[in-house]
């Protein structure tokens, strides 16, 4: 087969997005729930089941650590919204930690960095005091 008549592959055609990830790890009053992977609509139905089951028995603070995050579209940021308003009822609070730049811009531009505490590392977000809402960093 000459090269011209070779078939074309598409990177989109050759993989799918990567799968994401959950792990949960409680630390006396704070929980920390680190997501990895693309959050896109391909993701989030499985993912916000095992979301909903990792805030379950939590501490008084719940951080979110979004650093492994390679992408988020806008059913990634209502998975975030959605354990958010789960976990606001019962006097929990979730802070957002480590985001990449461009989660962190789309947190920005959709105002969602106003609704959530973010902050810049797991470390710094488990400094929060639950209940007090604080600038995002």
């Amino acid at each position: 087969m000459t090269p011209q008549h070779q078939p074309s592959r598409t990177p989109a055609a050759v993989s799918a997005s990567p799968e994401a990830g959950l792990r949960r790890e409680r630390f006396g009053e704070h929980t920390v729930i680190a997501i990895s992977g693309d959050l896109d609509i391909a993701s989030t139905p499985a993912l916000r089941e095992r979301l909903n089951a990792a805030l379950r028995d939590t501490g008084p603070l719940v951080v979110i650590d979004l650093s492994g995050v390679t992408f988020c579209d806008a059913s990634g940021l209502a998975l975030l919204v959605g354990a958010r308003r789960r976990t606001l009822p019962k006097g929990v609070t979730v802070v957002l930690a480590g985001p990449r730049p461009q989660v962190n811009r789309l947190l920005r531009v959709t105002g969602l960095s106003r609704v959530f505490t973010v902050r810049p590392t797991v470390s710094a977000a488990r400094l929060a005091r639950p209940g007090i809402r604080s600038a995002a960093a």
